[in-house]
């Protein structure tokens, strides 16, 4: 049982053991995912996390691939993990020097819609960040340009929370369909 224990610490990849030495308080889960190490991070901590992933030498995760949200609140066993926290916010990040991925996530509570942002770090968060703001109303704090980006800015809602209905609040009505006029 201690061979099986010891085999499986030396396979854990030197970017989870990096942030359990440094970070193990900010973590609430650890997984490898196809391949991908995932790690889920308390919420007041997740920029010094973030910022620890890009800033250390050895591991030099310098390219934000991604950020956006997963709505859970129609998945039970998902709310149930992480106190009933309706949005997982997720960074895709990769290292060049070590050729990996890695994924942050971070679970964020309907009555808290806010986290902040990375954009410091990543001037490529900009974009990002509006993105999943405009989709999932999540706000980023300390974001420079917290605005839509891809709904009018007229538009009432967040068309990816699973609330909002599938063909939408009426917001089709603007537009003429008819075939005479294409």
């Amino acid at each position: 049982m201690n061979e099986e224990k010891e085999v499986e610490e030396q396979s854990k990849p030197l970017v989870l053991e990096k942030l359990e030495a440094a970070h193990a308080d900010a973590l609430l889960e650890q997984d490898e995912v196809r391949g991908t190490p995932v790690v889920v991070v308390r919420k007041e901590r997740a920029y010094t996390v973030l910022e620890y992933l890009k800033t250390d030498p050895e591991l030099a995760y310098t390219y934000l691939v991604d950020v956006t949200a997963v709505d859970n609140s129609e998945m039970e066993s998902a709310l149930m993990q992480f106190d009933y926290a309706r949005f997982m916010v997720v960074y895709q990040l990769y290292s060049y020097q070590g050729q990996c991925r890695f994924r942050v996530k971070v679970p964020v509570h309907e009555n808290d819609l806010s986290i902040s942002s990375v954009t410091a770090l990543w001037r490529g968060a900009n974009w990002l960040e509006r993105e999943t703001y405009d989709m999932f109303g999540i706000h980023f704090e300390g974001h420079p340009d917290l605005r839509r980006i891809l709904m009018p800015d007229d538009f009432e809602g967040h068309p990816l929370r699973k609330d909002y209905p599938l063909r939408g609040r009426g917001e089709r009505e603007r537009f003429n369909f008819d075939k005479q006029n294409v």
